[in-house]
């Protein structure tokens, strides 16, 4: 028998929260903005309480996956966008050496993985 919707979007949210963040449901709340009894009926596969497109969003953006996830509508958590914004951030955090030498080894992994010939 296939989930519902309820279930999948009870489902990955809770082992988003657990599992990849390590979160408490009261950690991930305050990160989101969120009353913690919120985040306790949406993962409740049971419950009736969905959440608004305005909160399916704050949940999405502090566990930094993407909303269709959530939903159950794509199995790859993080999208492009997202983590190129992370590897953006942290590349800005760089000194100048280690931003040079991070480029030096990304050219070097580009290369490896260029087929022979």
């Amino acid at each position: 028998m296939e989930k519902s919707s309820r279930a999948v979007f009870a489902e990955r949210l809770r082992d988003v929260r657990e599992r990849l963040r390590g979160l408490t449901q009261a950690q991930l709340a305050e990160k989101a903005g969120l009353p913690s009894t919120s985040i306790s009926h949406f993962e409740n596969p049971e419950g009736t309480r969905k959440p608004s497109f305005d909160n399916l969003r704050r949940l999405a953006n502090a566990l930094e996956v993407t909303t269709d996830y959530l939903l159950g509508r794509s199995d790859d958590y993080v999208s492009i966008p997202v983590a190129m914004d992370a590897l953006y951030r942290d590349v800005q955090n760089l000194t100048d050496v280690d931003r040079e030498f991070a480029q030096v080894m990304i050219k070097k992994m580009l290369e490896k993985n260029q087929p022979k010939g």
